[in-house]
């Protein structure tokens, strides 16, 4: 696991085009406003998250946020000990995202 600054995150995803976008916030705060591309998995129920990260493929890298950087950390951790080969969180979360933010 890499905690990325914002320019670094963008800058992965940029190069490596079958990376996935995973945000861990709840339903009410992605609705809110998400990053464009981003898999809704919410890290609040664990037993959710932890069935849907098993369908996720291992070695593909995961670019993952929430709010603030706390829950992405603790998600690419759960994931690192599942056996994900790469996850990078962005440091910060989406509060201190400078980029673009979609709405459903």
């Amino acid at each position: 696991m890499k905690n990325l600054e914002q320019k670094q995150w963008i800058d992965g995803l940029q190069k490596d085009k079958s990376a996935v976008i995973l945000d861990v916030r709840t339903p009410e705060e992605f609705e809110e406003g998400f990053i464009k591309d981003a898999k809704l998995i919410n890290i609040q129920n664990p037993e959710t998250f932890m069935s849907e990260i098993e369908k996720l493929d291992k070695s593909t890298p995961h670019y993952v946020y929430c709010r603030s950087g706390k829950r992405s950390e603790m998600a690419c951790q759960i994931m690192e000990k599942s056996g994900f080969e790469k996850t990078y969180n962005l440091s910060g979360g989406i509060l201190e995202w400078r980029g673009d933010v979609e709405t459903k």
